[in-house]
């Protein structure tokens, strides 16, 4: 395998490992769930995201041609990772979950 393909490939695996990284400390130090909802949606989606597109140029470039798992894994995550947050949210507004005071918008005190 070409030296550029490996190298494109551990740039994914490195851009996904620290979106995943990122996302993982703000699920941790973040300090109510709708500031944590943002961790893992966005940043660990992007960070799975660079690792299955490492997967694909790897698997593509090694003989076998375009793998069809990785493009569903994709659609997968990026359909249902936003539709999952949206309901977290919608559930935890209306059990009225108690929020910090750096949480911007608190539509049920109207």
């Amino acid at each position: 395998m070409a030296f550029w393909i490996e190298a494109l490939v551990a740039l994914f695996l490195l851009i996904g490992s620290l979106f995943a990284l990122i996302g993982a400390i703000g699920l941790y130090r973040l300090p109510d769930f709708f500031m944590r909802l943002h961790g893992p949606t966005k940043a660990s989606t992007l960070g799975v995201g660079g690792m299955v597109i490492a997967s694909l140029i790897y698997f593509s470039f090694r003989g076998e041609g375009v793998s069809l798992h990785e493009l569903l894994i994709a659609l997968f995550l990026f359909i249902t990772a936003p539709v999952s947050a949206h309901m977290l949210a919608k559930a935890a507004l209306q059990q009225k979950l108690r929020i910090s005071e750096q949480t911007r918008g608190k539509p049920w005190e109207q």
